[in-house]
């Protein structure tokens, strides 16, 4: 049920509101940020509805400490002043300090202006006297020492470290001693006391060796490796620098394992490898046969520059080294910047190509389907199966990409391995039978009828395994045996072997295949494919915690071999079983509203809607939208992001203000990741990313319709 439809259908008191808001704390402090933003939703939801000021301000607060603690600092410091605006109606000093402190911590140290972060820090001040919480109030003043000290402002920082010592045995603790040492070994460094600074240094970092502040413990270092810098003794400094990259770099795996938290991760697979297997079979007919086609030519140096951008990119930051020794920190941020153009680059491209792609896909249907005469057209089937390649192509990048950066994460689904072997083994049977090749399948007898796991990853690392194998085999055979290696507990762990006679891997090349962007064994005549798809299988396994081994010689074949545990658990499987969709198809006609700026891609979805016996209206921007939907009643939106005048998140959030709970689904060229929470946040009830297979569009919309329905 969409958090819509819970506001509406469930009675609402402060009760309830101030038990979600601990709810959403408590996701929190697990690092669950997606579930404590959505859950701190629905109270601000219920808050507002109840025009409850205080509770708005706690629900505000919990939203912004989880943008803050994503690195998401603009949007933090938006809702932290949003929680202030209702604190201030009620008057809540507690509230006020705890927001005062959380802005000045952004401005100082985050956003570096550290006029502003002061002032918030003075005002946070403030309010602990007012509230008479000395301990805040010492603790503000550590925060701003050290404010003024990490912008070499040691003269105005003095006052409030003389306060911090002054004050240290009354209302210090442990969660601040780290940090007041080396405040005071910074000070005495710039006072050149050179002895009491290192005293201060090293037993910082002593306590910090003993402590769970692991971050105050990196800077202890860091600063500690400037003073030995300045004093000559460069060894030394090298050392604590040494460590300071060390924790920082544990911290910062840790942060990304948090945030890999937020990732969904849905892939079409089986329209991702029959594209791919049809057009690894088209040779050099096909290709001369695409060059009488314009649209083909641009769409081929497309995909080759990108290509080409790719690899020059991945080049630069493998090449990337460290100069020297004492430009540690400032090779590290660099590196960080790459990583985050390069992920910003290939989220652009796959936006840019998805586009005229949904285009380019949904007419050549349109073509295929209203012209039967054309069924066997070689120009249409080029159009449509380089459409497919390049849609393969970005996607291979993609996953590629999302691996790299631990965005990927394992999922929980039922499955009879025979029924996932078997679909498998159908979706190839086109390349089996085009080298006239045969597939035998064996499946150990003692595996359990269901198991639990990640089923998506498992079919998808055979797909790669099996496809690549039939591609290298003529007029031969390729074995797909599953055995029961071994039980622990409600482990179950499955012994993979993808075996084939075809034309085997030479021994110089077997440690290659496994790399991005390298093919080997390749003739003129082969089709180019990407050379990712083992690359894909070696990080998938990673994810499984498992590798893969290769036995191959030239000329008898390749086995592939590799383990994955898998659980089985009836009962468990009993509730996924019963968690799973029902098919809410109905013969009932639907009214749809599509909100799209391009004019082909509202050509396409209004053809795949209308034929489907919906009825549909097609405005160009959201203004359109707004204006329509205060006079007709409509059953679903289908609703573009990247418009002009005006997006669509903003579109959906005024749709939400008018008091409209109609289901909005973003239809959109990017990728879900990187929409999911803003699309949520706007009110948006679902995402489907284009090109799509419409039987995915459809069971979505019946989906939310039909929910709709029983809930009003």
């Amino acid at each position: 049920m969409t958090n819509a439809a819970m506001a509406q259908s469930e009675a609402i008191s402060d009760a309830k509101i101030n038990a979600l808001v601990k709810q959403a704390w408590s996701e929190y402090k697990v690092s669950n940020f997606e579930k404590s933003l959505l859950t701190s939703r629905v109270a601000l939801n219920y808050a507002t509805t109840l025009k409850n000021d205080q509770l708005i301000a706690k629900s505000y607060k919990v939203i912004a400490v989880n943008f803050n603690e994503l690195s998401e600092f603009d949007k933090a410091i938006f809702f932290y002043h949003k929680s202030l605006f209702y604190a201030n109606k009620i008057d809540n000093d507690s509230l006020k300090y705890s927001l005062y402190n959380n802005l000045g911590n952004v401005y100082c140290f985050e956003k570096k202006q550290i006029k502003i972060g002061i002032g918030y820090y003075k005002k946070s001040i403030a309010y602990g006297l007012k509230i008479n919480d000395l301990n805040q109030v010492y603790f503000t003043n550590v925060n701003i020492a050290w404010a003024y000290f990490d912008c070499g402002n040691f003269d105005d920082g003095y006052s409030y470290l003389k306060f911090v010592n002054n004050n240290e045995k009354k209302y210090g603790d442990a969660s601040t001693e780290i940090v007041v040492n080396m405040l005071n070994g910074m000070y005495a460094a710039y006072k050149e006391d050179n002895d009491v600074a290192a005293n201060h240094f090293l037993e910082a970092i002593k306590i910090g060796k003993n402590s769970e502040e692991q971050s105050d413990l990196s800077y202890a270092h860091l600063e500690y490796s400037k003073f030995l810098t300045k004093s000559k003794r460069y060894k030394e400094a090298y050392e604590n620098l040494l460590e300071f990259n060390k924790i920082t770099e544990e911290l910062y795996n840790l942060e990304k394992l948090k945030k890999a938290s937020l990732a969904g991760f849905n892939l079409e697979l089986d329209e991702y490898k029959r594209q791919i297997d049809k057009i690894e079979n088209e040779k050099i007919s096909q290709y001369q046969s695409l060059k009488k086609s314009r649209v083909i030519v641009i769409l081929f140096i497309l995909i080759s520059f990108v290509l080409i951008l790719l690899i020059i990119t991945l080049i630069k930051n493998i090449g990337f080294k460290k100069k020297h020794n004492l430009e540690l920190l400032k090779a590290k941020e660099i590196a960080e910047q790459a990583s985050l153009i390069k992920t910003q680059f290939i989220s652009t491209i796959s936006h840019e190509l998805r586009t005229p792609l949904y285009g380019v896909v949904g007419i050549t249907n349109m073509l295929l389907e209203e012209h039967k005469e054309l069924s066997n057209s070689l120009h249409l089937s080029s159009l449509k199966f380089s459409a497919r390649y390049l849609l393969t192509l970005v996607n291979d990048i993609l996953q590629i990409n999302k691996i790299e950066e631990n965005k990927v994460e394992l999922e929980n689904m039922t499955f009879n391995i025979s029924d996932e072997i078997a679909m498998i083994k159908n979706s190839l049977s086109f390349l089996s039978q085009n080298n006239n090749n045969r597939i035998e399948v064996y499946i150990d007898p003692k595996i359990p009828e269901y198991l639990i796991g990640d089923k998506l990853r498992l079919a998808q690392i055979l797909m790669n395994l099996v496809s690549n194998a039939l591609k290298f085999t003529k007029n031969g055979e390729v074995n797909i045996s599953i055995n029961l290696n071994s039980i622990k507990g409600k482990l179950y762990f499955l012994e993979f072997h993808v075996k084939d006679n075809g034309v085997g891997i030479a021994v110089d090349d077997q440690s290659k295949i496994f790399e991005k962007f390298v093919q080997v064994g390749r003739r003129d005549e082969d089709y180019q494919g990407t050379g990712l798809g083992l690359s894909i299988v070696k990080r998938l396994l990673g994810l499984f915690g498992s590798t893969i081994k290769l036995e191959s010689d030239i000329g008898k074949g390749t086995v592939f071999t590799f383990m994955i545990p898998f659980e089985h658990d009836p009962v468990k499987t009993k509730t996924i079983i019963e968690e799973i969709e029902v098919d809410l198809t109905s013969d009932e006609v639907y009214k749809i509203l599509i909100v799209e700026d391009n004019v082909i891609n509202q050509l396409v979805t209004r053809k795949i809607i209308e034929k489907n016996n919906y009825v549909c209206e097609v405005v160009d921007d959201g203004f359109a939208a707004l204006e329509l939907l205060t006079a007709v009643e409509f059953d679903l939106i289908l609703m573009d992001i990247n418009m002009p005048l005006m997006n669509g998140f903003e579109t959906t959030q005024r749709i939400r203000q008018l008091g409209i709970d109609t289901p909005i689904v973003a239809l959109t060229a990017f990728d879900k990741d990187e929409i999911k929470d803003e699309a949520m946040s706007s009110g948006m009830n679902d995402i489907i990313i284009k090109p799509f297979e419409p039987v995915q569009l459809f069971k979505i919309m019946n989906y939310l319709i039909c929910e709709t329905k029983n809930v009003g």
